[in-house]
């Protein structure tokens, strides 16, 4: 196989848009300190002759994994005869893209790296949009997937595809394995990739003929991944700056990203933001990384965001960026994104620093690290008398807190408000909950009206915003935290899409609740046709209202689950309740919710944050002074 090399073990424009910036100071005693990359502690194990495909087994239980979701298929068959005898957990799913998001809801839960195997040609390449999904939102996962025997590679043999080639530009790192002695190292490389520096996905594709082969398996292997050291200790000048910059700024801002989360910091964070009194954001990616209810916490930015967490960025004089990457949906229209801000920037990704806004100060390094030499420089900041008292800063934020809050309209037909129906379902679960949303207007409800107080307990696709996610991924959470009540909230378009998991949840145990926002559309879609295209709903009724097709009463019995169905807000909490009580199967609940409410505030694509609308025609209203 080709040997990796420090341009192909991360993504190519990632690496080059770093090596370009000469902004980003990397300490090189902190880049030696990152740790070598090094197999997970077990037992060594003595040769035994195996087959390449009993190598691939044995190596996955010698890395812990405990479950792994896939669908056997020609070329990767030979795999899954000692998976037979396994102690690892293979659960059968009814289509590759929920195994996919299976493995992203599993590891964005517990931790850990998720595991998804497919077949070659179609069974890979149904792979492609969960691994863009991890890829974009930096989720461990190894995707194993088989491929046509060598000698038919490049062939157009039956059911091939170069899934190696065609994954490339959304994967961390991927292998061709090209020998059966080789399984192991590749394996062990492909999880430390995986799951250290950013995380991301990273697939490991094998021919038929090498699971076939007679090989002798070894643990633990020696890893070979030259270049590859993330930076995990901050630049000491770096962090002295950003103190600084903390201690004289009059209206600072902690902009808080999924890094943090992925960073294990929120504990630190919370430290940092009561030390300094600053106000903290949370994106879409990073909610629960931050109380909600923590008097500092303005809530999200963003589109969708809060108008005081937009303000809030937009009139800053100082952002503190920790694990986020100022992407378009936080930003607006960029060229007028906050701009009297300084901005220090913390990723452990240097290619992001920079990318899409000017950073005076670009920290690279792992976010908990961070986080932790932040708060023990601004203490001696602070200690020098060097502080700005930030009362002024608060005025102005408390004020738009309690002129524009989140909040919503009943719907004058008297429909049920699907606004109303997540805040109860957030009230009645409560806050121990994982909540697992699909991509729409429901998604940035359960974002808006739930409290997320605990890191983790928000699952979401967040940067391909991938319709289909949520049934897979709860299962997936399930799975990795089976003590925990798992909520996924999906729109009857999203349900529509992968809700052929539930079968897999029914046959294997996996108790899964699911709250289906039925408002008969493509919500968001016939939103902005509303907004923008006058009315004209081209495309976007779904016939769940009209004609009840599907009843997803009957559909969630015939797939083995419990179906319940509530139509008016006097039913909502008896519904819940209901659904909270049953844990021996999965439950489906069908809220039939009014078609016409919409998610606001909003930030219009491609306008400015300074033009966020609070509801339809109501744009907030600054003092002068503030703007």
């Amino acid at each position: 196989m080709t040997r990796p090399t420090p341009e192909t073990l991360a993504h190519t424009a990632r690496r080059a848009r770093a090596a370009a910036d000469p902004t980003v100071d990397v300490d090189p005693a902190a880049a030696r300190s990152a740790a070598t990359p090094a197999v997970p502690a077990v037992r060594p194990s003595a040769p035994s002759q195996v087959s390449g495909a009993g190598s691939l087994v044995r190596s996955l239980e010698a890395l812990g994994v405990d479950v792994v979701f896939g669908i056997p298929g020609g070329a990767i068959l030979p795999a899954y005869d000692p998976l037979y005898d396994s102690t690892v957990r293979h659960i059968l799913v009814r289509h590759e893209q929920g195994a996919g998001h299976a493995a992203t809801g599993y590891a964005q839960a517990t931790g850990k790296v998720g595991v998804c195997i497919a077949t070659s040609g179609p069974g890979a390449t149904n792979l492609v949009t969960p691994i863009a999904d991890a890829y974009m939102d930096s989720v461990a996962m190894v995707a194993i997937t088989g491929q046509v025997a060598r000698p038919s590679i490049g062939t157009d043999a039956f059911q091939e595809a170069d899934i190696q080639g065609i994954t490339l530009p959304i994967t961390k790192h991927n292998f061709l394995v090209q020998t059966a002695e080789e399984i192991p190292r590749v394996l062990a490389e492909a999880f430390h990739l995986a799951s250290s520096g950013r995380p991301g996905p990273v697939l490991v594709d094998i021919p038929k003929d090498v699971l076939q082969a007679p090989t002798t398996f070894a643990w633990p292997p020696t890893l070979d991944l030259p270049g590859y050291r993330p930076t995990l200790h901050p630049h000491g000048k770096q962090i002295r700056e950003a103190a600084r910059l903390m201690a004289g700024a009059r209206r600072p801002v902690l902009y808080v990203g999924g890094g943090v989360l992925k960073a294990g910091a929120t504990d630190g964070l919370r430290r940092l933001a009561e030390l300094t009194g600053i106000p903290v954001v949370t994106t879409l990616m990073a909610l629960g990384a931050f109380p909600d209810s923590h008097r500092q916490h303005l809530g999200m930015p963003g589109m969708h965001g809060t108008v005081a967490a937009v303000y809030g960025l937009q009139k800053s004089d100082l952002i503190v960026a920790l694990g986020a990457r100022f992407d378009d949906r936080v930003t607006g229209k960029l060229d007028s994104f906050a701009p009297d801000a300084t901005v220090v920037h913390a990723d452990i990704d240097p290619a992001e620093i920079g990318k899409n806004r000017h950073v005076d100060v670009p920290i690279v390094g792992d976010a908990k690290h961070v986080i932790d030499e932040l708060i023990a420089a601004v203490t001696v900041e602070r200690s020098a008398g060097r502080t700005t008292d930030l009362g002024d800063w608060w005025t102005q934020l408390d004020d738009l807190r309690d002129r524009y809050p989140l909040g919503y309209d009943e719907p004058s037909d008297g429909t049920l408000s699907p606004q109303y129906v997540i805040k109860r379902l957030g009230e009645i679960a409560g806050p121990d909950t994982i909540f697992v949303a699909g991509v729409g207007q429901h998604q940035m409800w359960a974002s808006q009206f739930i409290s997320y107080e605990k890191p983790h307990t928000w699952l979401n696709s967040g940067g391909l915003g991938t319709m289909g996610y949520a049934v897979p991924a709860a299962m997936g959470a399930k799975v990795g935290k089976p003590d925990t009540v798992v909520w996924a909230v999906d729109g009857d378009g999203c349900f529509q899409m992968t809700n052929q998991e539930l079968a897999t949840c029914a046959l294997e145990g996996i108790p899964v609740k699911i709250a289906v926002i039925n408002n008969g559309n493509l919500g968001m879609v016939r939103q902005w046709q509303t907004l923008f295209y006058n009315e004209r709903y081209s495309n976007t009724e779904l016939g769940t209202h009209k004609h009840r097709i599907p009843d997803f009463v009957k559909l969630a019995e015939a797939l083995g689950c419990v179906g319940l169905r509530c139509e008016n807000a006097a039913d909502v909490d008896k519904t819940i309740a209901a659904a909270m009580e049953i844990n021996d199967a999965p439950v489906v609940i069908d809220f039939v919710v009014g078609k016409d409410a919409m998610v606001w505030p909003m930030v219009a694509a491609g306008t400015s944050n300074d033009e966020i609308m609070f509801a339809r025609g109501v744009r907030p209203v600054f003092d002068e002074d503030d703007i």
